[in-house]
């Protein structure tokens, strides 16, 4: 492995136990991809670091048991404002 991946790898994990960010959040602020973000966790990071990975793994874990209510979140948020534009709208009438 590429010593600059490695660095990567280490440095991502460490960004996922500071903040507990989810995947999407950590590729975004390190401009990869997603899929960049969870093979360099679940595939580089054991090898490389098995101690920081026990860490990580807790917090994907965790992101991965609240995503259904993230999910249902936005989606209220997303009906509610729609149904604002609506209401707004048949008050202009």
């Amino acid at each position: 492995m590429k010593d600059y991946i490695q660095e990567r790898v280490i440095e991502i994990a460490h960004y996922i136990i500071e903040t507990g960010a989810t995947v999407r959040e950590t590729a975004k602020v390190f401009k990869v991809s997603k899929s960049t973000v969870h093979k360099d966790m679940s595939e580089r990071l054991p090898r490389v670091n098995p101690n920081l990975w026990a860490g990580v793994k807790k917090v994907l874990d965790k992101n991965k048991a609240e995503r259904h209510i993230r999910g249902g979140r936005a989606t209220r948020i997303k009906y509610q404002m729609e149904n604002e534009g609506t209401s707004h709208e048949k008050n202009a009438k």
